[in-house]
């Protein structure tokens, strides 16, 4: 639309004016929202934590709209990939992130400046923290420990000789092994995989010692007696599991770790509709159904505003900072 100056208007009037004009019709297509299908990217593998809460607040958001809300794997390069897929996105509330905690607290400072293809503080926008899950530290059946302390003992025996997955740099199982390499002075060897559910099964079937992995996804074979868990890395005991101690308890100071997830944006998404999409997850996490499906997993369950979840991000980033650079880690 081209305006003349006339009449002595300044440049600023018709600003005002113009924006009068078009404001109306941008409000209304956002108090519609949504009017069509949603897409939400999980950077995870079907079957693991992150892919199995998403499908089910995805469903329920569903429902609540009226409209289908599509999930989508994106996996590879430790969640970076699926990641720059929505920061990559057009900003218009169709396009959401369920995102892990190594694409946008971690994968910045290991990877090193600028070699990420986004900026996670500026092509991204915070909308809700959803859920934080610990993880479980593990060990086939075959390892003859029964404790942190005594798997650190046997580390410290045999140096390089005990493993444990990881799903990529910068995930939650590589953070759990590198810090408690730094903290203990062992040295555990982290096992890169391109999956965590082809590292899970090499755990279970005793290819790796250690087995390091979100709540969700172990508690079964925890169960069954597939793997012997040693300690949880939550600050506090499981109500799923509470026999099994805290890694704090077991003599390991200040160590505490969680997976979170939650929903970011493309940067420029409008404000009304991150606001919209807060509220509605977080009426989705309180339902007693859903909610109850998410803790009986050992998960916590959050539902945060947009601004409490930017603050939680900026100090999980200058957390994991400070660790890198201590333990001196690396992408590879």
């Amino acid at each position: 639309m081209k305006f003349t100056l006339k009449h002595g208007l300044t440049a600023a009037v018709v600003s005002v004016v113009a924006y009068g004009m078009i404001a109306p019709d941008v409000a209304h297509a956002q108090a519609k929202w949504p009017d069509k299908q949603v897409r939400m990217i999980v950077p995870a593998p079907p079957g693991s934590a992150p892919d199995g809460q998403i499908r089910l607040i995805s469903q329920k958001l569903s429902e609540m709209w009226g409209q289908p809300v599509v999930v989508e794997n994106i996996v590879g390069a430790g969640g970076t990939i699926g990641t720059d897929r929505v920061a990559k996105a057009a900003p218009d509330g169709y396009t959401f992130l369920y995102n892990t905690i190594g694409p946008i607290a971690v994968a910045e400072s290991l990877m090193g400046p600028g070699k990420l293809p986004y900026s996670p503080a500026k092509d991204l926008v915070a909308v809700s923290l959803a859920t934080k899950t610990p993880n479980w530290i593990t060990v086939h059946p075959s390892v003859p420990v029964n404790n942190i302390q005594e798997l650190i003992a046997l580390a410290k025996k045999s140096p390089g000789k005990l493993r444990y997955g990881t799903a990529g740099p910068g995930t939650t199982q590589h953070l759990t092994g590198e810090l408690l390499n730094l903290v203990e002075g062992i040295e555990l060897v982290g096992i890169p995989y391109k999956s965590s559910a082809q590292m899970t099964t090499d755990g279970l079937g005793g290819q790796i010692e250690i087995l390091i992995h979100n709540t969700p996804v172990l508690l079964p074979h925890i169960r069954a007696q597939k793997l012997r868990p040693l300690a949880i890395t939550s600050d506090k005991r499981s109500p799923a599991e509470p026999q099994i101690p805290t890694m704090i308890e077991s003599g390991v100071k200040d160590f505490e770790i969680t997976a979170w997830f939650g929903f970011m944006a493309p940067a420029g998404t409008p404000k009304p509709i991150v606001d919209k999409m807060s509220k509605d997850v977080a009426a989705v996490l309180a339902m007693p159904d859903v909610n109850k499906r998410i803790v009986d997993t050992a998960t916590e369950v959050v539902g945060s505003t947009p601004e409490q979840y930017a603050a939680f991000i900026k100090s999980e980033t200058a957390k994991w900072k400070d660790v890198i650079i201590r333990a001196k880690m690396t992408p590879d």
